[in-house]
């Protein structure tokens, strides 16, 4: 069941923008890559993007920029196919690919013809040079970067048009640390203002300190669109030492409570909060050593929800022990 410093010049977009998903289905012959996905991207928040690889989280978002036409069901970006947008740069800016440049143009060239085809002025090039860091380098070919360059090209390209929706496909890879940590900055600033930010990502713990909400899916379908905090929150478990360890773990159960005894005695409490657990203990006059609130991570709660909707596993690693 699924779980349902500045940012960048300018001014704040007048227009609230949204990614609206309808039963969005694309099938490649017999494959069904996108399986009826109905989903709602709202303003105001970073939504990371999450699923195994094959999972669709690539040809989604090809659909809701037009790369991809839906086999079935609709994707709008502010309530219209992405083909009737009349300066598309302008409402929705995208990081899809950061190789897909003209490796001959300059880094200046490759922004300014993009701009020129959006009627946006030159100066908005020099201004997202500057943003991601590259102003120094803009007469360098686009072709001799190196993996990070590219990816900061390709976010200045998605930041262009001082779009509302800005979708972003991997955009730490190839990041060293302060670029991830700026990238991260920029993504919770660009929601700040109001804007709608779709990134996909595979490093769970970088999804769990960017993302308010999280949309996972596997094998194309559904598995959890929840604020990350319900994600993770579902596994919570409390740990309880005691010199009653085993009188308290018959007590908790009698309240209901999810108990497990560990071989030392240590107590294991599931779905509970600190509080509770506390304040039974109280009632029952048994002495408390350690009460500590243990949340899963992301990674824990990612893998649960996707434990069968791996379409590329791999052998876990024979380890051999040396003579």
């Amino acid at each position: 069941m699924p779980i349902v410093g500045s940012a960048r010049p300018g001014p704040v977009p007048s227009v609230v923008g949204m990614i609206t998903m309808r039963d969005l289905t694309k099938r490649f012959g017999e494959r069904t890559a996108v399986d009826g996905l109905t989903l709602d991207i709202a303003s105001g928040k970073v939504t990371g993007f999450l699923g195994p690889n094959g999972a669709g989280k690539s040809t989604t978002m090809r659909m809701v920029l037009g790369l991809d036409r839906p086999s079935a069901g609709t994707a709008l970006v502010n309530g219209r196919p992405f083909a009737e947008l009349r300066h598309p740069l302008r409402e929705v800016g995208a990081l899809l690919d950061a190789k897909a440049v003209h490796p001959g143009r300059s880094i200046r060239a490759h922004l300014l013809a993009a701009a020129r085809s959006n009627g946006l002025p030159g100066r908005r090039v020099d201004e997202v040079l500057a943003l991601v860091g590259l102003e120094a380098v803009a007469r360098r070919r686009a072709g001799t970067l190196s993996l990070g360059m590219g990816q900061r090209l390709g976010i200045a390209g998605a930041l262009l048009g001082d779009p509302a929706v800005l979708m972003f496909d991997e955009p730490v890879n190839g990041l060293d640390p302060d670029g991830v940590l700026w990238m991260r900055r920029l993504m919770r600033s660009l929601a700040a203002e109001g804007r709608t930010v779709f990134v996909s990502s595979h490093l769970m713990s970088e999804m769990q300190l960017t993302a308010d909400r999280l949309v996972v899916i596997g094998r194309g379908r559904l598995l959890a669109d929840a604020p990350m905090a319900e994600v993770v929150a579902s596994g919570t478990r409390v740990r309880v030492r005691s010199p009653r360890a085993r009188e308290l773990a018959a007590f908790l159960t009698s309240a209901g409570l999810d108990v497990m005894v560990g071989p030392d005695g240590e107590l294991t409490v599931s779905d509970a909060s600190a509080e509770r657990v506390g304040t039974l203990a109280h009632e029952a006059g048994i002495p408390l050593f350690e009460l500590t609130v243990r949340q899963r991570s992301l990674e824990e709660a990612y893998m649960e929800l996707t434990s069968e909707s791996v379409e590329f596993g791999v052998a876990e690693p024979r380890v051999e022990a040396r003579a």
